[in-house]
């Protein structure tokens, strides 16, 4: 399942979960509702909580299509200590040693850290290691790269619930406190308005609350010849997103002026929300370079954000532009592509974050990305400026009456020249 889709699907699954005070109910109706669903390969699963010690795992439920052990059944680190690698890569598959689950026909497993992680000290050599308070093994019909990138958004997705149901326990929304946070991330937006060489540029973000996780930015460079706009969506909630978005937003200022490559630089930025955001949801990033050339050359990266739109002049055609790498966060030492195209004159190029498509109205219908290239083509021949105004009012007015809104932002870049 491509992982936007994934994310929000597992998004739905938590809304709709009944409240539960015990977190491990709510992690086995989670796996229930995620082994029911068919395009996810995913048929049964085990949940394990770590003991009171640091010890070791037991048992707490199996679901689904899995060999059904002994109910009190638990192991120890020592016995895996493979299972160390899960608090550096979330998520690892296995050959089974235990020889009672070799027994129970058991010879490989997948093991998932959710929830907080522990700092353990390793009495052998002294070093630290970190476990999981909850590990989910899941069979699926086959174990690749598309299953381990499943498992790892549900990881990341459950911690985040974990966390804020235990942030809410502890404390109530310090409104005060949030306003600032809010003055403090409209302080880093740039001017809504740029023009730099052959293009404008206009940018919108409107947060749905008092602060959101869209951004966006223009970062110049020394010498004037290049030009970074970005735009980016924390999938965490209120302040955390808000947290993410500015420490993104400043790891991008701080990489451009090094001046390293754009690969590089979108590799440590992911390694930097893996370390510093374990519990966190992940970043989708969209990255591009103009530059004061007479061919038009943008270059970019896409870190698993909604493919922005291309409007061609000369054919009225618009392309959506690939993603070029996973999301930020879940996973260390990603590996991003630069991918380039040529912006002619008046062609257009339309960054946007999800709350302008999933915009949803009363009858819980998306605005869609159909409408938005509808928009855009009836109105190419705008400036930057109004066609950016004219999709956050028509997305606005499309919404009005709707129950479910998110953050909005979108960025128009326009050549002129």
């Amino acid at each position: 399942m491509e992982q936007r889709k994934l994310y929000r699907t597992l998004d739905n699954i938590i809304k709709e979960a009944p409240n539960y005070t015990n977190i491990e109910e709510l992690l086995v109706y989670v796996i229930k509702q995620i082994i029911s669903l068919e395009d996810i390969n995913i048929i049964g699963g085990r949940l394990w909580k770590l003991n009171d010690n640091k010890t070791g795992y037991r048992l707490v439920e199996q679901i689904g299509d899995v060999e059904h052990i002994d109910k009190n059944y638990h192991f120890t680190i020592r016995d895996y200590p493979t299972l160390k690698e899960i608090g550096r890569q979330r998520t690892i598959v296995a050959r089974e040693t235990d020889a009672y689950l070799i027994k129970k026909g058991i010879h490989k497993y997948s093991a998932t850290g959710v929830g907080e992680k522990f700092k353990v000290k390793d009495k052998k050599n002294n070093n630290f290691f970190f476990l999981y308070n909850y590990l989910i093994a899941f069979n699926g019909r086959r174990t690749d790269e598309e299953f381990l990138n499943t498992l790892n958004i549900i990881s990341v997705m459950l911690s985040s619930v974990i966390r804020t149901k235990r942030i809410e326990k502890r404390e109530r929304e310090n409104i005060e406190e949030l306003e600032k946070a809010s003055d403090i991330q409209k302080s880093i937006l740039p001017e809504h308005e740029l023009i730099f060489g052959n293009y404008e540029i206009f940018g919108i973000s409107v947060p749905e609350k008092i602060v959101g996780g869209d951004f966006f930015d223009y970062i110049k460079i020394s010498d004037d010849y290049k030009l970074v706009i970005a735009i980016g969506d924390a999938a965490s909630k209120g302040v955390s997103a808000a947290a993410q978005a500015l420490y993104v937003s400043g790891a991008l200022k701080m990489g451009v002026d090094y001046d390293i490559s754009s690969t590089s630089l979108i590799r440590k930025i992911n390694n930097l929300v893996y370390d510093t955001f374990p519990f966190e949801r992940f970043v989708t990033l969209f990255y591009c370079e103009l530059y004061k050339d007479k061919k038009g050359l943008c270059v970019y990266i896409n870190a698993g954000h909604n493919s922005p739109l291309f409007f061609k002049n000369t054919s009225g055609a618009i392309e959506d532009l690939i993603t070029t790498g996973p999301v930020l966060g879940p996973v260390p030492n990603q590996t991003y592509y630069t991918e380039s195209f040529n912006l002619n004159l008046n062609d257009i190029l339309v960054l946007y974050t999800d709350g302008i498509i999933e915009a949803a109205n009363k009858h819980f219908e998306f605005y869609g990305e159909p409408r938005l290239k509808k928009l855009l083509t009836e109105n190419n021949n705008s400036s930057a400026k109004e066609i950016c105004e004219k999709i956050i009012e028509d997305v606005q007015m499309f919404s009005a009456d709707g129950k479910y809104s998110d953050d909005k932002t979108v960025v128009v870049i326009k050549r002129i020249n």
